[in-house]
């Protein structure tokens, strides 16, 4: 497949999407869906799914997204990449050719959003990861340029990472930090060295820097040297899944600092794992409950009443994507790919329910802010914002 479309191959995929009735007939627009629904992280394929749907029935409910002089229903093609890197790579395939989507969403973390970004970029298709925060979901591996078709609706891992340095240092007045982190990951690694180098050019020290093993399930031999290092702050760029553990495990060893934890905390799962251990500790994300926009507000109403739980980061972050599409598909006014690629690229303001993004020519990364938030008395509370 041509990474930019011409006429022949654009042909039969607008014949696909959208039939050969009139003008004011109601047909199909296919956008396709890579979700981790099964698999050690499946709570954030779930919450992904959850929002997705809701995105895509509110704008049928409305009667449909109108692009040019046509009206379109809005098909979700949604697949499970089981969690895998090899899986997304084939569902991004699949989805462009043989479900003939317009645009992908997902999948949300970075180890397959990057396998899956490159299969969309080599075919010409736009793919908009939710929640893929590090940079290299967005560049290309062979140039160091940035990907033409690949969006994202988060910041990226070096924002995060400044911004926890800073909260730390300044706001928490902490000048000695340990990181304790998955070295085999991308996503942890990535984030610890730029906390380690913003925390040390703010003045502080890094007293432990501790990587283990993917799979580490005892953690006593490193936190015994960061509890003898006696650190202000212990940063913890890990998953929901790990943290609980190592947190509890700290606490057995007598270490009473502060955690800090980056957005992979950001689902209500680590606070039926980690109980009242993880009290008191901070973790940047996307978005909060809290929020008091009314687009937030409104969706956080809607989510609620839907599924009976309140949505966490992903939720949010894959209901903007979905905007955001809508936006493109809206402003490029057919069924191109390239057309809504170059839509996307240009969107000057969007305001989503995580924030105001704004999208500038040859990045797929959104300028917007962070938040801060809290575990308190086993809940998530916003505490702060904090804007690039």
């Amino acid at each position: 497949m041509k990474k930019i479309f011409g006429s022949a191959i654009l042909v039969p995929l607008m014949l696909i999407l959208a039939g050969c009735g009139g003008s004011d007939r109601l047909t199909d627009l296919r956008i396709g869906l890579i979700a981790e629904l099964t698999g050690e992280t499946s709570a954030v394929g779930v919450s992904c799914k959850n929002a997705a749907e809701m995105a895509v029935r509110e704008i049928n409910d409305s009667g449909g997204l109108t692009i040019g002089n046509r009206n379109y229903k809005v098909k979700l093609v949604v697949v499970d990449n089981a969690g895998k890197a090899d899986a997304s790579a084939a569902a991004a395939r699949k989805l462009i050719d043989s479900d003939k989507v317009i645009a992908i969403v997902g999948p949300n973390e970075s180890r397959f959003a990057i396998p899956a970004s490159d299969a969309a970029e080599s075919a010409g298709t736009v793919l908009l990861s939710p929640a893929s925060t590090t940079p290299r979901t967005t560049l290309d591996a062979r140039t160091g340029g940035t990907k033409k078709y690949v969006f994202r609706a988060c910041f990226i891992d070096p924002f995060q990472g400044q911004v926890l340095a800073k909260f730390a240092h300044d706001g928490q007045k902490a000048g000695k930090a340990a990181i304790l982190f998955d070295d085999m990951v991308d996503y942890n690694r990535g984030i610890a060295e730029v906390f380690r180098d913003v925390f040390i050019k703010r003045g502080g020290r890094i007293v432990a820097f501790e990587p283990y093993a993917t799979g580490t399930k005892d953690f006593t031999a490193p936190l015994t040297r960061i509890r003898d290092a006696q650190p202000d702050v212990i940063f913890l760029p890990n998953h929901y899944t790990e943290v609980p553990s190592q947190i509890r495990q700290a606490r057995k060893l007598g270490i009473q600092s502060l955690f800090l934890g980056s957005d992979s905390w950001g689902t209500a799962q680590i606070l039926k794992s980690c109980g009242k251990d993880c009290d008191g500790s901070f973790f940047s994300t996307h978005f909060s409950a809290d929020m008091t926009t009314p687009s937030a507000k409104a969706f956080v109403e809607t989510y609620r009443k839907t599924y009976g739980a309140m949505p966490d980061d992903v939720a949010a972050l894959t209901y903007d994507s979905f905007g955001l599409i809508w936006q493109a598909l809206r402003t490029a006014g057919r069924l191109d790919r390239l057309a809504v690629r170059d839509a996307l690229a240009r969107i000057p303001e969007y305001k989503g329910v995580t924030g105001i993004m704004e999208f500038r020519e040859g990045s797929g990364d959104p300028i917007k802010s962070a938040v801060i938030m809290k575990i308190q008395d086993g809940r998530f509370v916003w505490f702060a914002n904090s804007i690039p």
